[in-house]
């Protein structure tokens, strides 16, 4: 009963914050209702004392899987087409986008409670579902990676009105990019059925591999890695993720963080999050000043440079150039270049810096 009561709570939410083009709403209304669960205690019926709600692991395995279904069916074709022509600046612009980010985590982690890897993970610019789904498997502290990854994300999308105006863009851009952007990349090509089978298929033996390989966040990277094969070589004839079962993913991810807060860390997620804020706002600007130059070499326009460079907002900003009569399918190849760079080197960056973490702030 607990459980219903909080499903049905998380999409009525949901559907409110859809309706008022909140980016991945499903995600954010999951983490409110797994908040006040946690806060609460609730139900108390069910719990014992001090003991806590608590996500089953094979859902929490289930939505990172589909998240990695999702990102690495991003890789078509064409997008390896379009990269192919300008590889080096475009490569070039990650890298630049990877460091500045990385940076910007290590100056975040010199906070009180905060530690290297979370600072890197709550900063790095690449897939923000995807990157709270394995923070905590990875060493950081889950809760404050989503806080400020989703800041950075409204942040990037409150700001894309007057970006797009300022370079030669449409206004009405970001309305289709905050409310309708998601449904235009994530609509499929292949009947339902297709779709159903793509993702289950792929889930599991993309789950089943990771663990044959050991590899780190193997629930979304090998299901990522395998999506990203078929779908790069045309094998998946335009099947993706059913929208209904990518909100149901997005909502076990907030789930998951949601009901892991307590009012400690919910106290030291207020003490980051004005360093936080400071630090996105310079991680943009600086992206925005190495990225677009090199994107220009590639004879990209101002606009488009600045969208495929941006840390974050990935629909948001496919949308924006789609509006403003931009080259959407370079855009596009850019951004999902950076997320597969950057979910791919998370175990890395993980390992790398974990070592250097204070311990015991760990996520779920």
């Amino acid at each position: 009963m607990g459980w219903l009561v909080v499903a049905v709570a998380t999409a009525a939410l949901a559907a409110g914050m859809a309706r008022l083009g909140v980016p991945s709403a499903a995600l954010f209304a999951a983490v409110l209702a797994g908040l006040v669960v946690a806060l609460a205690g609730w139900p108390r019926t069910r719990l014992r004392r001090g003991e806590r709600l608590e996500l089953p692991a094979p859902a929490s395995k289930g939505g990172q899987a589909v998240l990695g279904v999702l990102s690495g069916a991003l890789l078509q074709p064409a997008t390896l087409a379009e990269l192919a022509g300008a590889w080096a600046p475009v490569l070039a612009a990650v890298v630049a986008t990877l460091l500045v980010s990385v940076l910007a985590g290590l100056l975040l982690g010199l906070c009180r409670d905060v530690d290297a890897a979370t600072g890197s993970f709550a900063m790095v610019a690449g897939g923000a579902s995807g990157l709270t789904a394995i923070a905590g498997e990875l060493g950081a502290d889950q809760r404050v990676v989503a806080v400020v990854q989703y800041l950075r994300v409204l942040l990037i999308l409150l700001a894309m009105p007057v970006v797009a105006v300022l370079l030669g863009g449409g206004p009405g851009g970001t309305g289709a990019a905050t409310a309708g952007g998601g449904v235009a990349l994530t609509a499929s090509a292949a009947p339902w059925w297709a779709d159903v089978l793509f993702t289950g298929a792929v889930a599991a033996a993309g789950i089943w591999l990771a663990r044959l390989a050991r590899l780190p966040a193997g629930p979304l990277l090998g299901p990522m890695v395998l999506a990203a094969a078929a779908s790069a070589t045309g094998l998946t004839q335009g099947a993706t993720v059913p929208a209904p079962v990518l909100q149901v993913a997005f909502a076990l991810i907030g789930l998951q963080v949601g009901l892991s807060f307590t009012r400690s860390n919910l106290r030291t997620v207020g003490r980051v999050l004005p360093t936080a804020l400071v630090l996105i706002v310079l991680v943009i600007a600086a992206t925005a000043a190495v990225g677009v130059p090199l994107l220009r070499l590639a004879g990209a326009s101002t606009l488009d440079a600045y969208l495929a460079t941006t840390p974050g907002g990935l629909y948001a900003v496919v949308a924006t150039s789609a509006d403003s009569g931009g080259d959407t399918t370079l855009v596009l190849a850019v951004q999902v270049l950076r997320l597969l760079v950057m979910l791919l080197l998370a175990p890395l960056i993980g390992a790398a810096l974990g070592r250097r973490g204070r311990g015991g702030r760990r996520g779920t």
